[in-house]
């Protein structure tokens, strides 16, 4: 609830539901899915996350995943990276779980569901409706970070920070509350695929 609350106190958007996965969760999604395939354009080795991946297209295990999903060190961005990297990840979840291989064949779309609803927590009020077009809109999102002024912004008492670009996150804010097409230079990508 404070999570929420802070959300739409700092950017004026209302949060009508939410979805959330934890780590343990994700392995045994990803697992029921038979893998998820990612695309990467370099090799991938941090020993904090366990990831050990080489580059370009290949199947990931939930360990794997979950390895991914957890690294930053292998990045100058670390923590920035780290979220486009989730971003990407989740696309390419919900890309396998709406595949044909996985939703038309009860021996994987029974047991990958119920692992899936057992994995993932909700806010009151969310119904199966409410998750299913979740997930067609996630087939395909766009996403990206709050437009950033300083990666590494030093606190006083927390170590580094990260510092929005006050006049860009308003504007990137604002164009999601009047529902306008978000200008290009608002949008980071990803390296993953």
């Amino acid at each position: 609830a404070l999570l929420i609350k802070t959300v739409e106190s700092v950017t004026g958007l209302q949060i009508n539901h939410y979805m959330g996965i934890g780590f343990g969760g994700l392995v045994d999604v990803v697992n029921q899915a038979g893998g998820v395939r990612i695309c990467l354009p370099a090799p991938l080795t941090d020993s904090d996350s366990g990831v050990n991946l080489k580059a370009g297209c290949q199947n990931l295990s939930g360990t794997q995943a979950l390895a991914f999903v957890r690294d930053r060190h292998s990045f100058a961005t670390e923590d920035l990276q780290r979220e486009e990297d989730q971003r990407a990840f989740l696309k390419a979840l919900m890309s396998k779980a709406l595949s044909p291989s996985v939703y038309l064949n009860p021996f994987v779309a029974y047991p990958f569901a119920s692992t899936a609803a057992s994995s993932i927590s909700v806010d009151k009020g969310t119904s199966l409706y409410d998750l299913f077009q979740a997930g067609m809109a996630l087939q395909n999102p766009e996403t990206t970070t709050v437009p950033i002024a300083n990666a590494n912004f030093p606190t006083s008492n927390a170590g580094d920070a990260v510092e929005w670009d006050r006049s860009q996150a308003l504007e990137l804010f604002n164009d999601l509350a009047q529902d306008k097409p978000v200008p290009k230079s608002l949008i980071s990508g990803t390296k993953v695929g």
